[in-house]
C-alpha cells in the first residue's frame, strides 16, 4: 500500500547561535491511508516536533533538519514553499492540540474560527460558511451547536473545547488527521467520547490519523499499528497486537510494564480514623441583577459525609465538576464551606485562621500541576525549606539538613536544590512539591490529580514513591483522581462523586469488583473496557 505521508531518514535539531542540538535521530514512519499510527513515548522523546514537522509549524529559525524528508503524496514537506503549505495545513492535513483553551482564540467566537478555516481553503464568506459550521458542531455532538456559534472558548467546558478543535481540523475533510494528546487532561468518560468520534469520523471520511500519546490503553483501543519513539529515535514500529503480545525493544516492554495492574490493597478495618466530615457543604451563591441578589447556589459540594482511616487511602473519583478538588480544599479549609470537620479528634469547624495554623503543618497538598504550583523565582531549596521558615524555629544549618534528608527521600539529587523548577522535568518536579510536603513530616496529604499529567512510566515511578513513604512513615493520603486505574492501584477506600454528592463507596476492592450505581458501573466500564 502506497504511503500518505513517509518520514524518511528525518533528523531535527533546534539551533543555538552557531550549534545545532539535534533532537530527533533519523526517523524512519510511514502513515498509510485511512489507519489510526499511534506514536507513543515519554515526554521529551520527540513525538510532537516529528508530528509538527510534518507541518513545518516548527519556526524556520528556530529549527533545522539535518538529514531526511517528509514527503506527502510524493512532496517533500520540508523543501515546500509557503504558498504549498498553506494549502496544506488545515486543508490536505488537519491538527489537534493537546490543550484546546491555548489553541483556540479568546477573543473569537466559535463561528468564527471555524469559519475562518472555510475562507482560508475554500474562500467562503460567513454567510457561506455558517451551514457548515453548524453541521460540523452537529457532528461532533456539541450540545444546543446554535448557541454554541456565537459562544467564546471560556464558555465551553474542557470536553466542549475538544469537539471544537476536532471540528476545526476536520472540517476542510483532510487526508490526514495529528491528534497530538487530545484527551490527556479528560475524564475517562469524556475520553472515551472523543476517541469514539474520532474514530467515527475517520471512517466517515476515510482519513488516516496519527495519534501521540503516552497512554497505552489508549493505543490498544484505537491504533492499527504503533511507533515507539525513545530519545529522538524510533526504536519499534509494529501492529499494536504483535507490540503488545511480543514487544522487541527493551524499551517498550518497560512501557508496557508501566501500565498499573494492582489489585487494590487491603485495608485494615481497625484503623482509626484521622479525618472525618459530617453533612459537609460548599455553596456557591448565583447573583444576578444590579443589586447582586442571590438567586440560587452552585452546590459544589452537597452534604458529603466521608472517614479517612490512619495510614490508608482513600480514592475520590468522579469527573469534573463532581466536587472533588472542592471536597479536599474544604477539608484543608482552603474553601470556606458548612458542616463538621474533625481531624486528629479536633474539630475543626468555625476555627480562626490563627487558631488553625498548628494543624496546617500536619496537613499539606499536592496539586495537579508542578509546575504551575511551584514558585519560578524560587530554587529548589527555597521552596522546599519555606514550610520549615513558617512551621519552625530551626536555625538554617538544621533547615538545610531537614531540606536535604526530605529530597534524598523522594529520590532527588540534593545537589541540585540552588536550581529553578523549570530546570526539572514533570516528573521531578512532582518530587520536589512531594517533599515541600513531607519536609514537615505532616500525617495527612491530599493528593489531588498528581500524576494525570505525567507520561505512564514516570506515573508509575510516582505511585511507587508514593506507596513506599506511606508504609515507611504511616501516611495518610486523599487520592484525588479521574483516572481509575491509578486509583485501583494505590487506594484502599473509595468514594464515587457525582454533582457535589457521594453515589457510591466502600472498600475498594468491592467497588472495583462489584459497583451498585449507574454512574460508578458506567465509569469503570469506560476505563476497563474501553
Amino acid at each position: 500500500m502506497e504511503n500518505l505521508v513517509h518520514i524518511r531518514n528525518m533528523s531535527l535539531a533546534f539551533r543555538k547561535g552557531e550549534e545545532l542540538n539535534r533532537v530527533v535521530h533519523n526517523a524512519e514512519i510511514e502513515i498509510r491511508p485511512n489507519e489510526v499510527l499511534a506514536l507513543v513515548g515519554e515526554s521529551g522523546s520527540g513525538k510532537t516536533v516529528t508530528a509538527s514537522s510534518i507541518l513545518r509549524l516548527l519556526p524556520d529559525e528556530r529549527v533545522a533538519y539535518p538529514t531526511g524528508e517528509i514527503l506527502y503524496r510524493g512532496t517533500d514537506l520540508l523543501k515546500a514553499d509557503q504558498k504549498t503549505l498553506h494549502s496544506i495545513r488545515g486543508g490536505k492535513i488537519g491538527m489537534i492540540f493537546q490543550e484546546p483553551m491555548s489553541s483556540l482564540n479568546p477573543l473569537h467566537s466559535i463561528e468564527k474560527q471555524l469559519a475562518e478555516s472555510l475562507f482560508l481553503h475554500q474562500g467562503l464568506n460567513i454567510e457561506q460558511a455558517r451551514p457548515i459550521a453548524l453541521e460540523w458542531l452537529n457532528k461532533v455532538g456539541l450540545r444546543d451547536p446554535e448557541k454554541r456559534l456565537k459562544a467564546f472558548p471560556h464558555e465551553l467546558s474542557g470536553g466542549e473545547r475538544q469537539r471544537v478543535m476536532i471540528a476545526m481540523a476536520l472540517i476542510n475533510e483532510p487526508e490526514l488527521l495529528i491528534a497530538d494528546e487530545p484527551t490527556t487532561a479528560l475524564d475517562v468518560t469524556i475520553q472515551a467520547q472523543i476517541l469514539d468520534l474520532i474514530l467515527k469520523l475517520k471512517d466517515e471520511l476515510n482519513t488516516a490519523v496519527l495519534f501521540i500519546t503516552h497512554d497505552l490503553s489508549i493505543v490498544q483501543r484505537i491504533a492499527d499499528r504503533v511507533a515507539v519513539m525513545q530519545q529522538g529515535q524510533v526504536v519499534e514500529t509494529a501492529e499494536t497486537a504483535s507490540l503488545f503480545s511480543s514487544p522487541r525493544a527493551e524499551y517498550t516492554r518497560r512501557l508496557i510494564e508501566a501500565e498499573p495492574h494492582d489489585e487494590p490493597p487491603a485495608p485494615d478495618p481497625d484503623a482509626g480514623a484521622i479525618l472525618s466530615t459530617r453533612d459537609l457543604r460548599v455553596w456557591f451563591p448565583i447573583q444576578k441583577g444590579l443589586l447582586r441578589r442571590t438567586v440560587d447556589h452552585v452546590k459544589a459540594v452537597d452534604g458529603v459525609t466521608v472517614t479517612v482511616r490512619r495510614g490508608q487511602t482513600l480514592g475520590v473519583v468522579g469527573e469534573s465538576g463532581s466536587g472533588k478538588t472542592t471536597l479536599g480544599r474544604a477539608v484543608l479549609r482552603l474553601t470556606g464551606s458548612q458542616g463538621e470537620i474533625t481531624f486528629k479528634g479536633s474539630s475543626l469547624a468555625g476555627i480562626r485562621e490563627k487558631d488553625f495554623r498548628p494543624f496546617r503543618r500536619s496537613m499539606q497538598i499536592i496539586f495537579q500541576d508542578p509546575y504551575g504550583s511551584l514558585s519560578p523565582r524560587m530554587s529548589v531549596e527555597d521552596i522546599i525549606g519555606e514550610g520549615l521558615e513558617v512551621h519552625t524555629d530551626l536555625k538554617r544549618e538544621e533547615r538545610e539538613k531537614q531540606i536535604i534528608a526530605a529530597m534524598h527521600e523522594v529520590g532527588l539529587d540534593p545537589e541540585t536544590r540552588f536550581r529553578y523548577p523549570n530546570e526539572f522535568s514533570g516528573g521531578q518536579r512532582q518530587r520536589i512539591a512531594l517533599a515541600r510536603a513531607l519536609v514537615l513530616k505532616p500525617d495527612f496529604i491530599i493528593l489531588d490529580e498528581p500524576t494525570s499529567s505525567l507520561d505512564r512510566s514516570i506515573q508509575f515511578q510516582v505511585m511507587e514513591l508514593l506507596k513506599e513513604l506511606q508504609a515507611r512513615h504511616g501516611l495518610t493520603y486523599v487520592f484525588i483522581s479521574h483516572d481509575l486505574k491509578v486509583v485501583r492501584s494505590l487506594c484502599h477506600y473509595i468514594v464515587i462523586m457525582k454533582a457535589g454528592r457521594i453515589v457510591e463507596e466502600g472498600e475498594a476492592r468491592k467497588v472495583f469488583s462489584s459497583p451498585e450505581h449507574p454512574y460508578t458501573q458506567e465509569l469503570l466500564r469506560t476505563a476497563f473496557e474501553g
